[in-house]
């Protein structure tokens, strides 16, 4: 492999999040490599190099990550096996020669997390700190653009948050965030950043922005959890998909999501679209 590709690398390059920072970083004309697990899918842009990878395939990792300083870690899908892939990843970039990882966590995450994925990503911080890495970890609120999904045919949000409140984030914001760190990574260098956006909802206000939006009526039923974990494995969801999915609300019920962090508009010199803003922006389109 030549020696002389691109010393900063991005992973996720097909998925939202990854393909936002490659073409902010690409538009200032900062040198990368792409990194996917099908390259078929990645944007062609002019002299850089793209590389098919999986989480859970260290050599070709490392292969691929070989001469990478700075690397750009998006949290691997959602999967039972995804704090172990991680770590397999994490492994391969440290024998690569891998200096500064700058990773996609999730706010509040801690090794008892209310929601068990937030469990991964604390164990993944974790390790690159074990690992001996310069680090940056990216503590993202829940994005703004998932939030339609979450509500039924019948239109009602049902999740056990309870009157529990969280700042949702645009993904948009979170790459113009990791973009700016990544041109420059060195000051950001064992810094934690928690990327929220302007205020604070609770799911019965999420409902009134995504009726306002969208003309539609959409409420908001607060389950229990149990209510809320059988009703997933109800709809044929695996015992950990039904959990995480129940849980992703209990932790807004818990009050652990209810902080609004100044991150983003220090980091970018721009604050952070609210989610009515954002909705009713072109950008719904393209996220």
């Amino acid at each position: 492999m030549p020696n002389n590709l691109p010393p900063l690398a991005v992973t996720g390059a097909t998925g939202a999040l990854g393909g936002m920072v490659a073409q902010l970083l690409a538009e200032q004309g900062i040198p990368l490599r792409l990194l996917a697990r099908h390259t078929a899918r990645v944007p062609q842009q002019p002299d850089t190099p793209t590389f098919a990878v999986s989480y859970a395939d260290k050599e070709h990792a490392e292969r691929a990550l070989r001469g990478t300083q700075t690397l750009f870690m998006v949290s691997a899908a959602e999967n039972p096996y995804r704090a172990q892939d991680q770590r397999t990843f994490v492994d391969a970039a440290v024998d690569a020669g891998v200096r500064h990882i700058v990773y996609t966590s999730f706010m509040g995450a801690s090794e008892n997390d209310v929601f068990t994925l937030g469990r991964d990503h604390w164990d993944t911080e974790q390790y690159i700190r074990e690992r001996g890495l310069e680090f940056t970890f990216l503590r993202d609120a829940f994005y703004q653009d998932i939030l339609p999904s979450f509500v039924g045919r019948d239109g009602v949000i049902r999740g056990p948050a309870g009157d529990g409140r969280f700042a949702p984030v645009a993904r948009t914001d979170v790459a113009r965030a990791a973009a700016r760190i990544l041109a420059d990574p060195v000051p950001h260098a064992r810094r934690t950043y928690t990327l929220t956006g302007p205020q604070t909802l609770s799911m019965s206000e999420v409902a009134e922005i995504l009726s306002r939006v969208t003309g539609q009526h959409i409420t908001y039923y607060a389950e229990s959890l149990d209510e809320a974990v059988e009703s997933r494995l109800a709809a044929g969801a695996s015992q950990w998909q039904a959990l995480a999915w129940a849980t992703s609300y209990a932790a807004i019920a818990t009050g652990e999501m209810d902080r609004v962090s100044d991150d983003i508009a220090e980091l970018t010199g721009t604050a952070p679209v609210s989610l009515e803003d954002y909705l009713r922006s072109d950008g719904k389109s393209s996220s």
